[in-house]
């Protein structure tokens, strides 16, 4: 079958959380979805994270925004973590970031 890359992406999530794995690595995990089917998938994400640890590398900070930690890194070093609000108080790289991408 002809499937979109955001088809191939939902896929390959549903067949992860079959599993029920305790804990579930999402690498880029929205970047081929549309705007609608992300948010989407961001909404049902608090249900599908109960009981496990999740984690999620991602360039979109939308993707990220409501993660309970959030680590910053910068040519592979980490240099910035906490929570959003935290990390947009520092004003530093995710701040730059988040005027760049998020609407503040």
């Amino acid at each position: 079958a002809n499937l979109s890359g955001g088809q191939r992406q939902r896929i390959a999530i549903a067949r992860a959380l079959l599993g029920n794995p305790p804990i579930l690595l999402l690498d880029e995990a929205t970047s081929s979805l549309d705007t609608e089917s992300e948010r989407r998938f961001q909404q049902n994400l608090a249900r599908i994270s109960r009981g496990r640890t999740i984690v999620i590398i991602a360039h979109r900070l939308s993707t990220v925004r409501n993660a309970d930690r959030i680590l910053v890194l910068d040519q592979g070093v980490l240099v910035e973590q906490g929570s959003h609000d935290q990390l947009i108080a520092l004003q530093g790289l995710y701040y730059h970031l988040a005027q760049q991408q998020l609407d503040l």
